[in-house]
């Protein structure tokens, strides 16, 4: 009995308006959730294909800042043709980051990361081709980019809603930045190798090399992961449960001062990281025309990684001992 109450002061503890069991009687919702959790061996799995995902990821969206001084010169783009260019990932990207999340509660993470995958995988290996279509090589580059930014808006969304249905909760942080270092490295490596093939082969062939790979990834996925898997059909289950609720939260979350000074963190943290992104190489190119490239591309994120590694490592140890949740994510913010 003691450990009972025990239990159940400790759940309670870790209560939010977002956790199901509270609305459902004798934790029917929380036990359906432990029958969704990977088994260990399949987790390290996904964790293996997530962590080469977001990795290309990453490598797809660096193709054209790596590229841009390049395609300046040879379709004559000035700054603002340039920054048109660049900036119009972001325009699509931000209007799929809800539905992403909304579309991954509902038909599960994996879905939505495969399709959404294989397309950028198609729009990346295709810019090339676009490019040379015809005159207005500026409007359809901005297209194209429009289009990479909706399709690539649903992944971390997805990637959250994979990292609360399917795996345990004091491994989430370690997870998520784990992904997060998967990032630094595809930025590492769109430079490395946008760096070498810039030189030797052109700019198209970046492009044709990260949307190969990022294609083989979506395949590979799911021939190995997805096909004939039974968890995707447990997902459905919570769905109407899920749906009524946010109906009913959304209002009362929105009015909690937490909520918005994460989203204010967040957009801070995503202004600074991807004017960086965006504008380093074509900035070190300009003002030091005669330093390598591998340098401005490769070393700032090459320290990146073992700081976002540590980062999850440290999360996790600080809750395990007994540290709220909320408290350790303040500290590491």
């Amino acid at each position: 009995m003691a450990e009972n109450h025990t239990a159940g002061q400790i759940r309670d503890l870790k209560a939010s308006p977002l956790d199901l069991y509270i609305y459902r009687p004798n934790g029917t919702v929380e036990e359906s959730g432990k029958q969704n959790l990977w088994p260990r061996s399949l987790a390290r799995k996904w964790m293996a294909m997530l962590f080469l995902g977001t990795c290309l990821l990453y490598c797809a969206r660096m193709t054209t800042p790596v590229c841009a001084v390049s395609m300046a010169a040879t379709f004559h783009w000035s700054k603002i043709d340039s920054g048109l260019v660049l900036g119009g990932f972001f325009w699509g990207y931000c209007f799929t980051q809800i539905l992403g999340g909304h579309a991954s509660d509902r038909v599960g993470g994996e879905r939505v990361l495969f399709i959404s995958a294989a397309s950028w995988a198609l729009i990346t290996a295709g810019t090339p081709v676009l490019a040379h279509l015809g005159s207005h090589t500026l409007a359809v580059m901005t297209t194209a980019r429009i289009l990479m930014g909706i399709l690539q808006g649903v992944f971390f969304p997805s990637l959250a809603s994979l990292c609360s249905q399917r795996v345990v909760e004091a491994e989430r942080g370690f997870l998520m930045s784990t992904m997060h270092s998967a990032t630094h490295l595809g930025t590492l490596l769109a430079g490395g190798m946008g760096s070498v093939m810039l030189d030797r082969y052109g700019w198209e062939s970046m492009f044709y090399c990260t949307g190969f790979l990022a294609g083989l990834w979506a395949i590979t996925v799911w021939y190995y992961l997805l096909r004939g898997d039974a968890t995707l059909k447990q997902v459905g289950k919570k769905s109407n449960l899920q749906s009524s609720l946010s109906r009913k939260r959304w209002l009362y979350i929105f009015k909690k001062p937490p909520v918005w000074a994460m989203v204010f963190t967040h957009m801070c943290a995503c202004s600074t990281s991807y004017t960086l992104l965006s504008w380093l190489p074509m900035y070190f190119k300009e003002s030091f025309p005669h330093a390598k490239p591998w340098v401005y591309n490769v070393v700032p994120w090459s320290a990146a990684i073992p700081s976002a590694v540590g980062g999850g490592f440290v999360s996790d140890f600080l809750i395990i001992k007994g540290y709220g949740v909320a408290s350790v994510r303040k500290i590491m913010q």
